[in-house]
């Protein structure tokens, strides 16, 4: 290799050379196939040439970085080249691709490892689409010759080492500049009009591959190529088992010998998250012995405390919590929480900042196969984009244990039945587990799903009730409810209380707290690392199987699925029936007790700001609502038996308003398939669906304005993505629609809001903005 070659640069922040980057970016594109693994239409589709235009795509996605322009920014001569250096890497391309067909698979991962052909920032049609020959060579020249043509040789050796399809013969001259422009008037050509979705899908995921080696090549990173939830996973499970003193239940073992995707019905306490499990195993397995990949094990669940406590629970059962990666978007967060002792110093929490922040960007590359999240996070994927098409084809041949769906709400379920879909397609299998599964449920999984769907369900003959269900006509923060939860704490229980909104648990525990020793207040808009510090000391005092104490938790629906803790008794306002069974599930968890006393009290109905249709407290529609209370009328005073209670869930589901429920699945699943799936223009941006996107699925975020100072001095704390992630203790949740209650700070790129706040209650009366009639604790 010639000095002028050896001297070309990738990167100058540390510097790293030109073909060390191309070749740690070919490795990564080979470890990526090795883990993947064939995903049988998209051979179909490509003739087979699918993981050879990855390959290649990533050995020369930046070989168009010699040009004297892009060298001379990497060395700090010029500011800014001004051009793009993927566009010249097109020219090195029919040099060594003689296959048309290949060329242009190989043009396409390469052209767009970066930026969408058209729409968004930087569009490369409007860049070059109508530029003159002329035009070219003056805006992207000189390019220099022989480290050119020495390039085209250095290329062609590797990817001939490594079992790559490129010509035997190797031009002595290179017109760079000139037969870029050529590929890439052919490659507009190629993706002008739209596309059949197999192939609108398989750009995607071409994209996707390539952007993930890069990305995987500029961290130094490597993926994982183990799945530990896989065929070594039963005899594990059952040692640890063994060490208890249990054996494995019926159905955990019948779900562990389906061979397809599973619906697997069993009550709270009764292990369907080992049995999800010991399922996703045996797929694993058969994936690859299928595909010769290693699959990826996603287990999504509904909420962010649970994703951490089941994050926690996968790592100690598998003997190396390194094995597990977290999903959801405050991922560095938990990690750094994981990593800091309360008694650290300022220089100790910089530092396990930093790690924390590499094992977060190591997650965010994929490197894990296990992971826990929510589902949202795995649907994004659906942007595409260099920003997220990578999301996609790490879902290929993969397994999804789908836990605690909440089928009460159609739009959510419609999007995640459509993208179950789209994973079937790619190979993989799913897995819907929940104490609370109604048949309608399984019937929409059976409908939109082509291969079989097994129905589990765990037996509940001989199970002893827990629960003994009370209603109460009047609303849960009425004086006289109040009056009765006063009489149970005073009388040493351990008390649950669930409001279906912030006010209403804050109004409560404001009357209930002064009574008892022991209170805690537990919502989604706390600062973050209040409520860290909340649900650890509920989980050491509540937790389940630790010995019985008295005292009080006020909490809202994040406690449905969020915490592992056992209480002597509930009471909660009325609220959908599977929301409710959920609530019931924190109360004599395990049923080693006589049956315990949850109250259910009526909901209070109004619109919400904006008129129309009532809701159970400003949250719930109210005939859901309305249905699971006619049921539970019926049922007052007596023992609640796990297998009536499903036939509670499916009399809500045959009812009139089920069938609108089921249709409105239909509905936005068919919505979501044809607004985000159809890929009929896989390059052109989705930026118009970003937005739409987050407003579905994600919330904002804002800082005090009493802790602006704090959060800016914690961003200017060694490292800048160290300091940034101390910086998000101080962050709040809010919904995406309560952004006009904050200011925003540019300066910081953060929203700030004026607003009471305390570490116990949380989130107050929020001043000086628009909505000046806005109640303490309303934001839900």
């Amino acid at each position: 290799m010639t000095v002028e070659l050896r001297e070309m640069l990738a990167k100058s922040s540390p510097e790293e050379s030109l073909t060390a980057h191309l070749s740690a970016t070919l490795d990564g594109a080979l470890a990526l196939r090795r883990r993947v693994g064939e995903i049988s239409f998209v051979d179909q589709v490509t003739g087979g040439r699918f993981w050879a235009a990855v390959c290649l795509a990533a050995l020369c996605h930046d070989a168009g970085k010699i040009p004297d322009g892009f060298q001379n920014m990497l060395k700090g001569l010029v500011r800014s080249w001004g051009e793009r250096h993927e566009i010249v890497s097109l020219g090195f391309l029919p040099g060594l691709v003689t296959d048309e067909r290949l060329l242009m698979w190989v043009a396409t991962g390469v052209a767009t490892h970066h930026r969408s052909l058209e729409g968004g920032r930087g569009p490369l049609i409007k860049a070059y689409g109508g530029a003159s020959d002329e035009e070219w060579r003056s805006r992207l020249r000189p390019v220099p010759e022989n480290v050119a043509v020495e390039l085209t040789g250095w290329l062609a050796r590797t990817a001939r080492e490594a079992g790559l399809p490129i010509t035997a013969h190797v031009p002595g001259e290179v017109d760079v500049i000139g037969e870029a422009r050529r590929v890439f008037s052919e490659l507009l050509d190629a993706w002008e009009l739209p596309v059949p979705p197999d192939e609108g899908l398989v750009a995607v995921l071409l994209q996707g591959a390539v952007t993930l080696a890069d990305h995987v090549s500029s961290a130094h990173g490597t993926l994982h190529t183990r799945q530990p939830v896989g065929a070594g996973f039963r005899p594990l499970l059952e040692q640890v088992f063994a060490g208890r003193g249990q054996v494995l239940r019926p159905h955990q073992t019948e779900a562990a010998s389906v061979r397809g995707h599973l619906l697997l019905r069993a009550p709270t306490g009764s292990g369907k998250t080992e049995g999800g499990l010991l399922w996703a195993a045996t797929q694993a397995a058969e994936i690859t012995h299928r595909t010769g990949g290693v699959p990826r094990v996603f287990f999504t669940l509904p909420y962010l405390a649970s994703i951490n406590a089941m994050a926690v629970r996968l790592g100690s059962l598998l003997g190396d919590d390194t094995l597990v990666g977290v999903m959801h978007s405050r991922a560095a967060s938990y990690h750094l929480a994981a990593a800091i002792c309360p008694e650290d110093g300022d220089d100790e929490q910089a530092v396990a900042a930093r790690k924390a922040v590499s094992r977060a960007a190591a997650t965010r590359l994929f490197r894990e196969t296990v992971r826990v999240g929510t589902p949202y996070q795995i649907l994004r994927g659906v942007l595409a984009g260099p920003a997220h098409s990578s999301t996609v084809i790490d879902a290929a041949n993969s397994v999804f244990v789908l836990d605690e769906l909440h089928a009460y709400d159609p739009r959510r379920l419609g999007y995640i039945l459509a993208a179950a879909r789209l994973w079937e397609r790619l190979g993989g299998r799913v897995a819907v587990l929940s104490a609370t599964l109604p048949d309608a449920l399984a019937r929409l999984f059976r409908q939109v799903l082509d291969h079989d769907v097994r129905l589990v369900e765990a037996s509940t003959s001989g199970t002893p009730p827990r629960h003994r269900l009370g209603l109460r006509e009047h609303r849960l923060t009425d004086p006289e409810s109040i009056g009765e939860i006063k009489r149970r704490l005073a009388g040493g229980e351990s008390v649950l209380v669930v409001a279906n909104n912030v006010a209403d648990a804050q109004g409560l525990f404001a009357e209930l707290a002064p009574v008892t020793d022991v209170a805690f207040l537990l919502h989604s808009r706390f600062r973050r690392m209040d409520r860290s510090a909340l649900e650890q000391v509920i989980g050491e005092r509540f937790g389940v199987g630790r010995p019985r104490q008295l005292g009080l938790v006020v909490a809202t629906q994040v406690v449905e699925v969020s915490l592992d803790v056992d209480f002597d008794c509930l009471f909660t306002s009325a609220a959908p029936l599977e929301a409710l069974l959920q609530r019931f599930g924190r109360v004599n968890r395990i049923g080693s007790r006589p049956p315990a006393d949850v109250v259910v009290h009526a909901a209070s109905f109004a619109p919400r700001r904006k008129g129309g249709e009532e809701y159970a407290d400003g949250v719930y529609p109210r005939p859901a609502v309305d249905l699971g209370w006619h049921i539970l009328t019926r049922h007052d005073g007596k023992e609640v038996d796990e297998a009536d209670a499903r036939l509670w869930l499916d009399e809500v589901y045959g009812s009139a308003w089920g069938q609108e429920w089921y249709d409105d699945v239909l509905r936005h699943q068919q919505e979501f398939t044809e607004a985000f799936l159809g890929f009929a223009h896989p390059f052109v941006s989705r930026d118009e669906l970003t937005e739409r996107f987050d407003e579905l699925f994600d919330g904002t975020e804002a800082v005090l304005e009493r802790d602006r100072d704090a959060y800016e001095a914690d961003l200017t704390t060694g490292h800048k993505a160290a300091g940034r992630l101390l910086a998000e203790r101080y962050l709040i949740p809010m919904p995406h629609w309560a952004a006009p209650l904050t200011t925003w700070e540019k300066r910081l790129g953060v929203r700030v809001v004026d607003a009471d706040y305390d570490e116990r209650l949380g989130l107050g009366e929020i001043h000086g903005r628009a909505f000046q009639n806005y109640q303490a604790g309303e934001v839900l």
